[in-house]
């Protein structure tokens, strides 16, 4: 399993929001990214700057590349859009962060 982890950022006042919105995850999405590979997938905030630090596990044969591609990948973006920064399509804004340490 490869582990990648990166950053997003929420919207001023949309913490309690976020979580609803994941807390009710379509059960369809959380299909779509098993089977496209991901695994052990967790989203944690840093109350103070609003940051959305995420980590996940993805198999070697992933194919995550294709989730923007996929109509139901792009209503989820469409409906978090005014909780966090997003690109023109909706797609989240990440920030992929460099690995530094890890404990086994």
């Amino acid at each position: 399993m490869e582990q990648i982890a990166f950053t997003m950022q929420l919207r001023p006042g949309c913490a309690e929001q976020y979580r609803a919105r994941h807390d009710a995850l379509w059960p369809e999405l959380a299909v779509l990214l098993h089977q496209a590979g991901v695994r052990d997938y967790s989203i944690f905030l840093d109350a103070d700057s609003g940051k959305l630090f995420a980590v996940l596990r993805r198999t070697p044969e992933h194919c995550m590349d294709s989730l923007p591609l996929n109509p139901l990948m792009q209503r989820w973006w469409t409906s978090m859009a005014d909780l966090m920064e997003t690109s023109r399509n909706h797609q989240p804004l990440t920030q992929p962060l460099i690995p530094m340490f890890h404990l086994p």
